[in-house]
């Protein structure tokens, strides 16, 4: 009863947040309220980029080779024309990764960064990650990982045009948030380890959450009968509050199948330890891990953009923005257990 209190209580507070920062109903111009922003992410915009950037052009994006370096001047460019700028110096949005810290896997490669300045709590942030590397070329075949990340790729570009939208018209988040496109996930989480063990551009300290964008764009044999879903992985390993939000926004504004199988302790896959957020949660950072479950096509050639649900993916994108929105501007930052 508590629970279902709490999550009441949470979604009342919900239901005035955004509306609460718009303009009186006196004024001129009114301001949009976070729907409107969230109804920004489309299938077609999604669509469009991701037929680029999982095309047989990038070579499958393997970490430090030629297909790669092109994936994330794609990512940059998306960023320079939306005037979204990088923390790390005006005009430089790659977090450069030696040869050495790979161990011989691969060549130096980049992390892809940039950032939208919160406007009372600038120094608390929120980073939405998705791994930006795949495959790359075996045997002649590109594998040219469409889900394996391209999805969460592009979700978090149109994430970010959201975000950067509700600012030019006045609508800045308390908080800070990066985008961070990660390298050499496929080789080890490398890209994710790089910025949280040696070189964290914003502290730890004050890193308040990680939402980590990891395939979703395809429906798995489970949910074939069922696509309003999403596994949600590692919402509630360090703190209650977040997966309590989490559920109340989805509650809220599309109500959507959380699927926690993944998240079991016990779960043989082990995919809480397989992605880029668990570097975040190994430093005591909360996290979620949005994933689509895998698929036929999972590490294989076939995995194309033709077979991207893109309805649905954009539905996942506004679910994680919605998710961003009410962590980066609620009052109190997120909690841990």
């Amino acid at each position: 009863m508590k629970k279902i209190m709490l999550l009441l209580s949470i979604t009342i507070m919900f239901s005035n947040c955004g509306t609460s920062q718009n303009a009186s109903s006196n004024s001129k111009k009114a301001i949009p309220d976070v729907s409107y922003f969230a109804n920004t992410i489309a299938a077609e915009h999604l669509k469009d980029m991701l037929y680029t950037f999982a095309s047989n052009e990038f070579e499958g994006r393997r970490t430090g080779e030629p297909g790669q370096k092109k994936a994330i001047n794609f990512i940059k460019d998306h960023y320079v024309t939306m005037g979204i700028p990088s923390p790390i110096a005006d005009g430089d949005y790659f977090q450069e990764i030696p040869e050495a810290f790979f161990g011989g896997k691969a060549k130096a490669s980049e992390n892809v960064l940039a950032y939208i300045k919160g406007s009372e709590k600038p120094d608390e942030v929120l980073i939405i990650s998705a791994h930006l590397d795949h495959e790359g070329v075996k045997r002649g075949e590109v594998y040219n990982g469409a889900d394996d990340d391209g999805s969460g790729t592009v979700a978090i570009i149109e994430i970010a045009k959201a975000f950067k939208d509700a600012v030019d018209k006045g609508l800045r988040p308390k908080r800070s948030i990066l985008f961070l496109h990660v390298t050499g996930e496929e080789l080890g989480l490398y890209g994710s380890q790089y910025y949280a063990d040696v070189d964290p551009v914003f502290p730890l300290e004050n890193t308040v959450a990680n939402l980590n964008i990891d395939m979703i764009g395809r429906i798995d044999a489970k949910h074939e009968n069922n696509p309003n879903y999403l596994y949600l992985i590692g919402s509630n390993k360090l703190s209650t509050e977040l997966h309590d939000l989490s559920e109340a926004v989805n509650m809220k504004y599309l109500n959507m199948e959380f699927d926690y199988t993944y998240n079991e302790d016990n779960d043989p896959n082990r995919f809480y330890y397989r992605s880029d957020h668990y570097n975040f949660a190994k430093n005591n950072i909360p996290v979620i891990f949005y994933f689509n479950g895998t698929h036929a096509d999972y590490h294989r050639p076939t995995d194309t953009p033709d077979k991207i649900e893109y309805d649905l993916l954009a539905k996942r994108a506004q679910l994680i923005f919605y998710t961003a929105w009410e962590i980066v501007n609620r009052e109190d930052r997120i909690k841990l257990d």
